[in-house]
């Protein structure tokens, strides 16, 4: 192999593949536990709790590929609607599951 030719790492050549740093917040000023459930860990919120920030604000750091994710907050054991959020959709237990979309890494304007 010429030293002049080296290979980039796949994340600089598909920057979709990179994970990137997302912040998810929810308000629950009475909140005990705020953990967070979605298609980026299986529906389980086991895997991702959210810290209490103060003030009634919890918030949790996700790293996420590009694309689109459904979620829900569960708040002291209760599966629960993010009021305000859009977009959402109808999941098939009655309730409304956030989107959350996470699009291409900056760098993508380097391929």
């Amino acid at each position: 192999m010429n030293p002049a030719q080296t290979i980039q790492p796949v994340g600089d050549r598909f920057p979709a593949l990179e994970e990137q740093e997302v912040v998810l917040t929810f308000y629950a000023p009475e909140a005990r536990e705020v953990r967070v459930a979605g298609t980026f860990n299986d529906w389980r919120p086991e895997r991702n709790p959210l810290e209490h920030t103060g003030y009634g604000e919890w918030s949790a750091r996700l790293m996420l590929k590009s694309g689109q994710y459904q979620y829900r907050f569960v708040v002291d054991g209760v599966w629960t609607d993010e009021l305000g959020a859009t977009p959402t959709t109808p999941n098939p237990y009655g309730g409304f599951n956030s989107v959350l979309n996470v699009g291409l890494d900056d760098r993508t304007d380097l391929l």
